[in-house]
């Protein structure tokens, strides 16, 4: 007679212990979606300062003629138009190259 009321008891134990394991697990389950380090949005009617810079992969506050070029050069290299790019992009890097040279004038 206490056979079948401790094995009842330990059925119990066990599948309250499993619901509280999934319902933790759940809890502290990252979340499924995916996070994008690229920037959401699409292109203004005239070009800012930050817009430039997040064209080219620069931090607006530290900007400085070297970094421009450097910045230029790699991300033109990448979307060049004769490697496969396009030239809508391309055509916006080199603006953003522009804007910022006007605008950092050192």
């Amino acid at each position: 007679m206490a056979t079948p009321f401790l094995i009842g008891v330990g059925m119990t134990v066990t599948g309250t212990a499993g619901r509280f394991s999934i319902k933790a697990a759940q809890k502290y389950k990252p979340s499924r979606t995916i996070r994008s380090v690229y920037y959401k949005g699409g292109f203004d009617n005239e070009m800012s300062k930050r817009e430039a810079a997040l064209i080219l992969g620069l931090i607006e506050r530290d900007i400085n003629r070297t970094k421009i070029k450097e910045a230029y050069r790699k991300t033109l290299m990448l979307n060049h138009p004769d490697k496969g790019g396009s030239p809508y992009l391309a055509s916006k890097i080199i603006e953003a190259k522009n804007f910022l040279e006007k605008v950092v004038r050192k």
